[in-house]
């Protein structure tokens, strides 16, 4: 399904985009070296039910996972990238870790996902991956207009990807969000110009440009959510949900923060 939102319902959009990017900024600047993971699904579940919102994950049972998730937040860790099931764990200084977090409210959806270093970054290398991410997310939304094809925005996340050095995985991607989580049209993070679905006003995407440090190649943990680098390496993954308007794109889920 391909959801087109009008006039009426994008403020509802941009209501559900505000609370994700605020909790996603809220957690970043909470955790800390030392945190548990289980705190932080707990801090986002008390976020998400103060705002009157719905968590996504919850009750997410695709064909891929062996749901429900049961959690309200994705929180992947070093080689885990994405699906991260929160668990019993301790960050440690240097931890890369990712936040993945889709929230309804007022019957819309928006996902975002965030990436940083806990403690002091000691690896270039890391920081130099989460920027090429959020540098291809960029690109994404650039690209993003009405009238442009969906191939336009898939080839200049892979663009920036590709030339920052980076083996691209097309299993999973951004994806059309509305009134439900997962939507067509799929956005792989590599692709051709020209090609695929045509871009219309209305039209809500979330754009996930992620990469693993020397790999394509995604294993599960027996927990049956979480992907990891089939290598053990580092990985890194950006997100926003943006909306598609008469002049070009809108980012939804950019924090709100006094």
């Amino acid at each position: 399904m391909i959801e087109i939102l009008n006039p009426a319902q994008l403020p509802r959009a941009r209501e559900a985009g505000a609370l994700v990017g605020t909790i996603l900024h809220t957690l970043r600047d909470r955790v800390t070296v030392g945190t548990n993971l289980l705190d932080v699904d707990r801090w986002t579940k008390a976020m998400i039910l103060e705002a009157g919102g719905t968590s996504c994950y919850v009750d997410y049972a695709p064909s891929f996972g062996s749901g429900p998730f049961g959690h309200y937040i994705c929180t992947s860790v070093n080689d885990a990238v994405l699906h991260g099931l929160p668990h019993d764990y301790r960050l440690a200084d240097g931890d890369l870790l990712t936040l993945d977090l889709a929230v309804s409210l007022g019957g819309k959806v928006a996902d975002s996902a965030i990436t940083f270093v806990v403690g002091e970054a000691r690896s270039p290398e890391d920081l130099a991956m989460i920027d090429a991410t959020e540098r291809a997310l960029q690109a994404g939304i650039a690209a993003a207009r009405p009238g442009a094809r969906i191939g336009d925005l898939s080839h200049a996340i892979g663009t920036v990807l590709s030339e920052a050095g980076y083996l691209i995985n097309v299993e999973f991607g951004g994806h059309g969000v509305g009134s439900t989580m997962h939507q067509d049209p799929h956005i792989t993070n590599t692709g051709r110009p020209g090609r695929g679905y045509k871009l219309r006003p209305g039209l809500l995407l979330a754009l996930e440009p992620w990469v693993m440090a020397d790999t394509a190649e995604l294993v599960t943990d027996p927990d049956g959510w979480t992907l990891r680098s089939a290598t053990g390496c580092r990985t890194a993954h950006s997100e926003h949900t943006i909306a598609i308007t008469e002049d070009g794109a809108e980012i939804l889920t950019a924090p709100t923060v006094p």
